[in-house]
């Protein structure tokens, strides 16, 4: 009698069933499996995780819209998004963590449906009023993937040797490198930049204060005296920080969603909090 009490208040403190928050991941002009591969096993465990394939360059969707001279733009890319949530998650409200050019993606979604939103973490974001710095559209066209590389990270040795090889393996795709081109060519004028502050989500900004693609300033400017926004600025760092910086990055996204209140916490300056890389050991 006594094991099966024990048995039972064991079951009763370990076997809790939680559904886990849906966490929906939007990649930028790189492929979703390179852009997340730090931190998707460290989101995995408290959070649903999915990653909808908007970007896949070799593709038939992308593909046969370049068939048929139809652009690859903001637009087309946040439908894309909403069709997949409305089809394959179904669970809203969803808390949507994008990087660089997914901001812009993700901040549409967010201004077309609030509802479905429950937190929105921009990721060195773009479309926030700048014209970005992008040495990727000439890799394209050289088949200089280096270039990607270098651009991208503060520190390219930062950059995963896996990720070199895949890259170097796309750039020989006349295929994949025209989706790529194109891609950058239908969005890099788009601009999120006055629908910031009709999104009254909570929202975590985090900049990589040395980025060569966007402007960090620029987007400081953006967000300033916006109160559902913070920004975190990470030094020594480019336009990865979920790859450059992936213990910090994980660490504050998962302690930003998992807040019980929307309001920011206190920090040094009303509008950036920078972080101490030597203090946080990453």
């Amino acid at each position: 009698m006594l094991k099966t009490i024990s048995a039972l208040a064991w079951a009763d403190n370990h076997d809790r069933y939680r559904r886990a928050r849906p966490l929906i991941l939007i990649n930028g002009l790189a492929e979703q499996g390179e852009s997340w591969y730090r931190s998707l096993p460290v989101w995995q465990r408290q959070f649903d995780v999915h990653l909808p394939g908007l970007l896949v360059y070799g593709g038939d969707v992308l593909q046969q819209r370049l068939k048929t001279h139809q652009p690859i733009n903001v637009q087309f890319l946040t439908d894309r998004l909403a069709e997949y949530l409305d089809n394959y998650v179904q669970t809203p409200p969803y808390n949507l963590v994008a990087s660089s050019l997914g901001g812009q993606i993700a901040v549409e979604f967010a201004y077309r449906r609030p509802e479905q939103v429950n937190k929105v973490v921009l990721i060195c974001p773009s479309g926030m009023g700048s014209e970005e710095r992008l040495p990727i559209t000439q890799g394209a066209r050289h088949k200089d993937y280096r270039g990607l590389v270098e651009s991208t990270f503060y520190d390219p040795r930062l950059a995963s040797p896996g990720v070199i090889q895949y890259y170097e393996r796309k750039f020989q795709s006349k295929q994949w490198r025209r989706a790529l081109f194109e891609t950058v060519r239908g969005t890099k004028g788009h601009c999120v930049r006055d629908k910031l502050r009709q999104i009254d989500r909570p929202t975590l900004v985090i900049c990589g204060r040395e980025d060569r693609i966007v402007d960090s300033r620029v987007v400081q400017t953006a967000v300033e005296g916006l109160p559902n926004y913070r920004l975190v600025m990470i030094d020594k760092c480019g336009h990865a920080p979920q790859l450059e910086h992936p213990q910090t990055v994980n660490r504050l996204v998962t302690d930003f969603l998992n807040e019980t209140s929307s309001a920011p916490p206190a920090m040094a300056h009303p509008a950036v909090a920078t972080v101490d890389m030597a203090v946080l050991g990453n």
